[in-house]
C-alpha cells in the first residue's frame, strides 16, 4: 500500500469515474503532485454498477460538448494507458412515440448541428433495420447518433487511474477522508483516517457522500441518492452484438446489448430516494433490495416493445443508488463558500458519459482558478443555500430521476418541493389567478388566469395554454399599466468609506455618480467576459444597492466578496429578504403613482435612471425609474412590513386605469422585443460587452479602470467584433415556430450562429429571438442586411430577419416619455 504523503498540490476525494478523470486530466496539463483518496476501492460507490452509456447529445450546448469530448477520449484512452475500456462506438437511437417527443428530439438534433454532432432522422422502418428486436408499433420516428456507444465503467475508471499514475499521481485506496481542513477561510487540505494531507486545492468527487462531507465544512452541495433499477436478461440466441443503445423516453426505458444479453434500464417517475439519514460508511459495491412491484409497469411495457423479452428469463434484477441534484445537472467548480474547495459530483446518471469533459474542464479550472469555458448550467455557484435541506432534497429526488426521461417542455416546472420561498405578495397573487413558477426556490407568477382560479396548464413547443393570457398582459403593459412582483431579485447593500472606489473597480460602468442615480453595468473577468449583469443605485456617498437575478445570489456575492481588497473599509450585506420589490410598468404608471404620492413623477423632476424615496400611501418607498419591459415604469422597493399596504394601495388606485397583474412569461416576451439581455442565457462569462452590444454601459476611460479593461480595450481597438449579438425575427406564416435556445442561424445556407433565447413578441406579433452570429470581417448591419437568413427549428428551416437593434421602439422613447 502506498504511503500517505503529508502534502500535495491537489487532493481529490473519491475514486469513482469523476475523481479518476480529474486526476488523469490534471497530470495531462502538468499538475502531477496529485493525491486521490478512495475510502474503499476504486469504483466501489456508484461507478461500478453504472450502465456505461456513452451518448453525446445533452440538454445544452456546453453539456453536449463535455459529453462529445468524452466520447472522443474513449476512442484513444485504451491505447494510451494499456488498460482495456470496453468502449465500442455502436451508435444510439432516440425514439419517439408521439409527435411532441419527436419535436423535442428534432430540436435537440438541430442544436447538435451547431457544433458538428453527427445525427440523422430515421423512420420506424429504419429503426427496425438498426434494432431488429424492436416492435415499431406506435413509434413515430427517431434520430440516429452514429458516434454514440457504450463502455465498461469499471475498466474506464481504471484506465483514468492508470494514466494518472503514469504521470506521477498517487492513487490511495482504503484511505478515507474524514473532513476538509480549513484555515484562514480557505481549504487547506484533508484529514484522512491515516493522518492529514495539506493542500491548497481540494476536490470533492465523493458521489453520494459529497453532501455530508462538504456540510461539515459549511459548504452546500445539494444532492441526494435514489434507487436506480435495471434488469439483465439471460443470453438471447442470435442477438446482434453491435446493437445500438436504444432510448425510449416515452416509455421511461433504455436498452443496451451486454455480452449477448439485454440490459433494460428505467428512469421512472415517482422514484425512490435512499440514504435520507446519510450513506453508510461501509457501503461498498453495495446493492439495494429488489422491488419488482415498483418497476413492474415499465418492465411490462418493455416486453411489448421488445417481444423477445416475453420468452427470455431475467438473470439479474439490479437496484443500486445514484445521486441526483435538484435540477438534474451536476455540480462543478469552486464552491462559493470556501476558496480552494472544488467539486465534481452529483452526476444524475450521466457521470460516465460526462467524465472526460468534466475532468478536462476541472483540471483547467483548478490551474487557472476560472472556468475554461462558460459552464453556468453545471457551475456549483448556481445552487442556493436552502437546498442543503434534507427534506427538500428527499422530496425533489422523487421527481428528478424520472425527469431525465420526461418531456423537457419549455417552461416545464418541477412539482415537488415547492412553495419554499414566497414574497409577501404570494397569497394575494394566487388569489388573483397567478400560476406560479419557480426560480432558485422563489415562487413567482408565470402568468395570470381568472381571479380565484388555478389556471389549467398545457405545455407545448408551440403555443402553450397560457399564450393568450400572456399576450393580454403584454398588450396591457403597452396600453395601460401592469404590476409585476420582482421580490425574487437579489439586493446587496454595499457600504463603507471605500465602497465607491472598490465597487467602481469591479463595475465596468461609472458608478461614481450623484446619490439618487441608477447605473446599469456589468462585472467582468480578466478576459472581459460578463460575470454579472446588474444595476447599481447610489444611495448616499458611502452606500450602494446592487440588484441582480435570483439564480445568481450566491455566485455574485462570492464574486463580489473575493474581489474586495484586503483591508478595504467595505461591508456587503444581502438585504433581499428585507426588501421586496414591485415593478409598475406602462404608460399609465405615472398617473397611478400620482394618485398615491405627492411626489412629482414628471420627466424633469424624475428623469429615467433616477432613484429616490417617496411617500406611497402611508409608507416610505424607494422608487427607481427603470424598465426591463420597454415601457414607462418604476421599480418600487420597500421594507417587508410595508409590502401588504403598498400592494393594496396600488391595486385600489389602479382599477380604473386598467391595472392588471403580469407574470414572468410576459416579462420574457416584452424584453425580447426590446433586446434586453438576460445573464446566463444571452450574456455570460465568455461574452464581452462589445460582443453583447453593451458597449454603451462601459466607462472605458474612468479613473482607476476596471477589471477586464485591458482585454476589452484590445478587442475594441481590433475593429468590428467578429461575433455579435443580434435580434432575430422569424418570417414564416401566421403561426411561426417558437424559438427557445440553440436553434442554428444560417446565412446563405451556412451555419454562422445560434439563438440564445426566444419568445413570441405580442406587441409586434412575431416570433423573436436573440443570439450570436460570427463573421471573420466583423458583424455589421450591412452584412446582416445582405445575406439570405434562416433559422433551423426541429430539423426544418424558416426564413428570418436579423438586425442589431430591437424590434420594438428602436429609439427607446417609450421608457423615457
Amino acid at each position: 500500500m502506498a504511503e500517505v504523503p503529508n502534502r500535495a498540490d491537489v487532493v481529490i476525494v473519491g475514486g469513482g469515474v469523476a475523481g479518476c478523470s480529474v486526476a488523469y486530466h490534471l497530470t495531462r496539463i502538468g499538475i502531477t503532485d496529485v493525491v486521490l483518496c478512495e475510502r474503499k476501492q476504486l469504483t466501489s460507490g456508484t461507478t461500478w454498477h453504472a450502465a456505461g452509456l456513452v451518448t453525446q447529445l445533452r440538454a445544452t450546448r456546453r453539456m453536449t460538448e463535455l459529453a462529445k469530448y468524452t466520447g472522443e477520449l474513449f476512442g484513444s484512452l485504451e491505447a494510451e494507458t494499456g488498460q482495456a475500456t470496453g468502449f465500442k462506438r455502436n451508435g444510439s437511437l432516440r425514439v419517439a412515440n408521439t409527435p411532441a417527443r419527436y419535436e423535442e428530439l428534432a430540436r435537440g438534433a438541430s442544436m447538435g448541428r451547431n457544433f458538428g454532432l453527427p445525427v440523422e432522422p430515421v423512420s420506424p422502418g429504419e429503426i427496425k433495420e438498426r434494432w431488429s428486436p424492436i416492435s415499431t408499433e406506435g413509434i413515430v420516428g427517431g434520430f440516429w447518433f452514429p458516434h454514440d456507444g457504450q463502455v465498461n465503467p469499471a475498466d474506464v475508471t481504471q484506465a483514468y487511474a492508470r494514466g494518472a499514475r503514469m504521470r506521477g499521481a498517487k492513487v490511495l485506496e482504503h484511505t478515507g477522508v474524514t473532513r476538509i481542513l480549513v484555515e484562514n477561510g480557505k481549504a487547506a487540505g484533508v484529514m484522512t483516517d491515516k493522518g492529514p494531507i495539506r493542500a491548497e486545492t481540494v476536490v470533492i468527487c465523493g458521489g453520494m457522500w459529497s453532501r455530508d462531507l462538504a456540510a461539515e465544512a459549511g459548504v452546500v452541495l445539494p444532492l441526494h441518492a435514489a434507487e436506480h433499477f435495471y434488469c439483465v436478461t439471460e443470453a438471447i440466441p442470435g442477438l446482434p452484438r453491435e446493437l445500438p443503445v436504444l432510448f425510449l423516453g416515452d416509455e421511461w426505458t433504455y436498452y443496451k446489448e451486454d455480452a449477448g444479453k439485454l440490459l433494460v434500464g428505467f428512469f421512472e417517475p415517482n422514484a425512490k430516494p435512499w440514504g435520507q439519514g446519510g450513506i453508510p460508511e461501509d457501503f461498498a459495491f453495495g446493492t439495494l433490495p429488489e422491488d419488482i412491484d415498483h418497476i413492474a409497469p415499465y418492465l411490462e411495457t418493455a416486453t411489448r416493445r421488445v417481444p423477445v423479452l416475453e420468452r427470455t428469463g431475467i438473470q439479474l434484477f439490479f437496484n443500486g443508488p445514484e445521486s441526483f441534484t435538484p435540477d438534474d445537472r451536476y455540480l462543478l467548480g469552486e464552491t462559493p463558500e470556501l476558496p480552494g474547495l472544488f467539486c465534481a459530483t452529483g452526476f444524475n446518471s450521466v457521470g460516465i458519459l460526462s467524465s472526460g469533459g468534466v475532468g478536462k474542464a476541472m483540471a483547467d479550472w483548478i490551474r487557472d482558478r476560472r472556468p475554461p469555458v462558460e459552464l453556468m448550467d453545471v457551475d456549483v455557484r448556481r445552487t442556493q443555500a436552502f437546498q442543503g435541506n434534507r427534506k427538500y432534497l428527499e422530496d425533489r429526488t422523487t421527481e428528478t430521476l424520472g425527469a431525465l426521461f420526461d418531456m423537457h417542455w419549455p417552461s416545464k416546472q418541477f412539482e415537488t418541493a415547492r412553495g419554499i420561498r414566497r414574497s409577501p405578495f404570494h397569497d394575494r397573487l394566487t388569489a388573483m389567478g397567478a400560476w406560479m413558477t419557480e426560480a432558485a426556490g422563489w415562487e413567482r407568477p408565470g402568468f395570470f388566469g381568472a381571479p380565484g382560479t388555478t389556471p389549467e396548464v398545457g405545455y407545448s413547443y408551440g403555443r402553450a395554454t397560457w399564450f393568450d393570457s400572456v399576450g393580454a398582459e403584454c398588450r396591457n403593459t403597452a396600453e395601460n399599466v401592469t404590476l409585476f412582483d420582482h421580490s425574487c431579485f437579489i439586493k446587496y447593500l454595499v457600504a463603507g468609506p471605500d465602497a465607491c472606489a472598490v465597487l467602481n473597480r469591479i463595475c465596468a460602468g461609472q458608478i461614481d455618480v450623484a446619490p439618487g442615480r441608477v447605473v446599469y453595468t456589468q462585472w467582468l473577468n480578466d478576459q472581459a467576459g460578463i460575470e454579472a449583469d446588474v444595476t447599481v443605485t447610489r444611495l448616499s456617498e458611502t452606500e450602494f444597492m446592487v440588484v441582480t437575478i435570483a439564480v445568481s445570489q450566491r455566485r455574485d456575492m462570492a464574486w463580489l466578496k473575493r474581489r474586495l481588497p484586503e483591508g478595504a473599509r467595505v461591508f456587503v450585506h444581502d438585504i433581499t429578504s428585507a426588501t421586496p420589490m414591485l415593478a409598475l410598468m406602462g404608460p399609465k404608471s405615472r398617473d397611478l403613482l400620482g394618485r398615491l404620492s405627492p411626489d412629482d413623477f414628471g420627466n424633469a423632476a424624475f428623469p429615467f435612471g433616477t432613484s429616490r424615496e417617496i411617500d406611497l400611501g402611508y409608507a416610505r418607498v424607494r422608487a427607481s425609474r427603470l424598465t426591463f419591459v420597454g415601457e414607462l415604469g418604476w421599480e418600487l422597493y420597500m421594507p417587508t412590513e410595508f409590502a401588504g399596504h403598498v400592494f393594496e394601495s396600488i391595486v385600489a388606485a389602479g382599477a380604473d386605469l386598467g391595472l392588471r397583474m403580469g407574470g414572468f412569461f410576459a416579462i420574457n416576451a416584452l424584453r425580447m422585443e426590446k433586446g434586453y439581455r438576460h445573464w446566463g442565457h444571452d450574456v455570460g462569462e465568455e461574452d464581452t460587452p462589445l460582443q453583447a452590444g453593451l458597449g454603451f454601459a462601459v466607462a472605458f476611460d474612468k479613473p482607476g479602470g476596471f477589471i477586464g479593461r485591458e482585454a476589452l480595450v484590445a478587442q475594441r481597438d481590433a475593429g468590428p467584433v467578429e461575433r455579435r449579438m443580434v435580434q432575430v425575427r422569424v418570417e414564416a406564416g401566421s403561426i411561426p415556430p417558437h424559438l427557445y435556445h440553440n436553434e442554428p442561424l444560417l446565412r446563405d445556407g451556412e451555419i454562422v450562429g445560434s439563438v440564445t433565447t426566444g419568445a413570441y413578441g405580442h406587441r409586434i406579433g412575431a416570433s423573436l429571438g436573440m443570439g450570436y452570429v460570427a463573421c471573420p470581417g466583423g458583424v455589421t448591419a450591412d452584412w446582416l442586411a445582405t445575406g439570405a437568413w434562416e433559422v433551423e427549428v426541429a430539423w426544418k428551416r424558416y426564413p428570418a430577419r436579423l438586425q442589431l437593434g430591437p424590434w420594438y421602439d428602436p429609439k427607446g422613447t417609450r421608457p423615457k416619455g
